[in-house]
């Protein structure tokens, strides 16, 4: 702009040049990072090792078991890869499932192998840690995208809840398939592209997509409307569908098949077995079924916990900009209501997009604020410790127990187990017995020497445990709420009395 010093049409003089101060001209952007290059990455390293800090102490505050797909389709199968040695589940027969989560284990696996340190203890807990590694990045990661999509506020609260979250606490140590699944998916949300922010990138996105698919075919539900929300705003669609997902796409497809063809032996699309298995035939509904409405009336509310009213809140005063992500909870509840089987962790990986809304709840109370910080604490706090450290334990601490006998002793007769429970309640890889124990044992005079079984089946085989000479040796708690085969504690019997019994000669 350019004007005489008398600020009228005259030029009585040279012309001069207006400019801003150099204090407001080269300040940033309201949260932008241009000169803030320390500051963002001071904020960024302190974050990061405040949440690594957390989730390794979450890790080992969680001592109990879930579901057996944590062990069954991650660690048993990452152990039998390495060693050679251990039971595959009939999914693995079937090629239900695809080898992209065991293979990241059994590098695990191998390293300590390679180190001379695959000890059983090594072996139960490098994995657990390095799923909370990377459960605290995305922790990070989705502060940064709450921090893209609103402002920093309103990301320290969604940040939070996201801590404070007693299910995210119970689950994102584990290694199971929902928690990978949901981890890619919390990274491919921090690069989501998005109006009115700092841009996304596409590929990054896609890539991470790509990858929560691999270790778990559902990934897809939630996304589908991201993705078609993504074509429908993409000026260049032709563009996005060849040069982003189409080599995503044949990249991520063409490296499965090439697993799964090492690992399986043959050519297997694993994508489409399960799809046919779930949903085609409906076959998940021999695990159990329940009622359309369940994850409306339950699933969701117990995954939330105290974080239910929150999230009504902040679904309530969101801006138009965020419906996306109400529509990415509202239709993975819908699809997943269609099918029989349904279970809590299926939930998992929209409980971030929840978190989005519960923070700006928190970001809009002002008087209440402290208060409500205070409640989401102290009641996620009990069925976090509850869940992690007592409820479902029995098993884990019998399979420990077991492990030290065989331990302690050594010799040409090592102990032998027989587990008299539902399938796969115990990870067998937790106990080692030599010799390849845990067998089928047909005939008395090849008995066992311990019995690992549920309280409630210690009445029906009672006479059979006192007339071969067996006797109580330990019992665990396991839960306060014991269903059907599952008993309120586990009992582990070692036979003190070698009676054979004779076979009956044939007449």
């Amino acid at each position: 702009m350019e004007t005489g010093p008398g600020g009228g049409g005259g030029s009585a003089g040279p012309p001069m040049r207006l400019r801003k101060r150099k204090s407001e001209l080269y300040q940033p952007a309201p949260g932008g990072a241009l000169g803030r290059g320390p500051a963002v990455l001071g904020e960024t390293l302190g974050l990061g090792l405040c949440t690594v800090v957390l989730r390794l102490l979450n890790c080992f505050l969680v001592q109990t078991s879930f579901v057996p797909d944590e062990y069954w389709q991650a660690l048993e199968v990452a152990h039998r890869l390495v060693f050679n040695y251990g039971y595959l589940t009939w999914e693995w027969t079937e090629g239900l499932r695809g080898s992209l989560f065991p293979f990241f284990f059994a590098g695990i696996y191998k390293a300590l192998h390679l180190l001379s340190r695959d000890d059983v203890q090594w072996l139960i807990w490098l994995p657990r840690m390095v799923q909370a590694l990377l459960s605290a990045l995305a922790d990070v990661k989705l502060y940064s995208f709450a921090k893209r999509l609103d402002d920093g506020e309103t990301a320290k609260w969604v940040y939070f809840c996201q801590l404070c979250s007693w299910f995210t606490w119970f689950c994102c140590t584990r290694t199971l398939t929902n928690t990978m699944e949901t981890v890619f998916s919390t990274l491919a949300l921090s690069y989501y592209p998005m109006e009115g922010t700092q841009p996304g990138s596409r590929r990054k996105c896609l890539a991470l997509v790509a990858l929560a698919c691999l270790v778990r075919p559902t990934a897809l539900i939630p996304w589908a409307p991201l993705l078609l929300r993504l074509l429908w705003k993409e000026p260049r669609k032709r563009d996005l569908l060849l040069h982003a997902c189409l080599p995503v796409g044949l990249i991520a497809l063409g490296g499965s098949l090439v697993m799964d063809r090492l690992f399986f032996g043959k050519w297997v699309v694993v994508q489409l077995n399960f799809l046919k298995f779930n949903v085609l035939h409906n076959l998940a509904a021999f695990y159990g079924s329940h009622p359309w409405h369940w994850y409306l009336s339950q699933g969701l509310p117990v995954v939330l916990g105290p974080h239910l009213p929150f999230f009504v809140h902040g679904c309530l005063q969101a801006p138009k900009g965020h419906r996306i992500f109400l529509a990415v909870v509202l239709w993975t509840v819908a699809v997943y209501s269609t099918l029989s089987h349904k279970e809590f962790r299926f939930l998992y990986p929209v409980l971030p997009f929840c978190m989005v809304f519960c923070g700006r709840s928190l970001r809009q109370l002002k008087r209440w604020r402290r208060p409500a910080c205070a409640f989401l604490l102290v009641a996620n706090l009990l069925p976090a410790l509850y869940t992690g450290l007592v409820h479902q334990r029995g098993t884990l601490d019998a399979m420990g127990y077991l492990q030290g006998l065989c331990q302690a002793a050594p010799g040409p007769a090592p102990p032998s187990l027989l587990l008299l429970m539902p399938c796969h309640s115990t990870p067998h890889y937790r106990a080692t017995f030599p010799g390849g124990s845990r067998e089928e044992f047909p005939d008395t005079a090849s008995l066992p020497t311990h019995l690992a079984l549920f309280s409630v089946l210690e009445q029906d085989i009672s006479s059979f445990l006192a007339g071969h000479g067996y006797s109580r040796a330990a019992t665990f708690f396991h839960t306060h709420l014991p269903q059907g085969r599952t008993g309120s504690h586990v009992y582990v019997y070692e036979r003190t009395q070698r009676r054979l019994r004779r076979r009956p000669e044939a007449s």
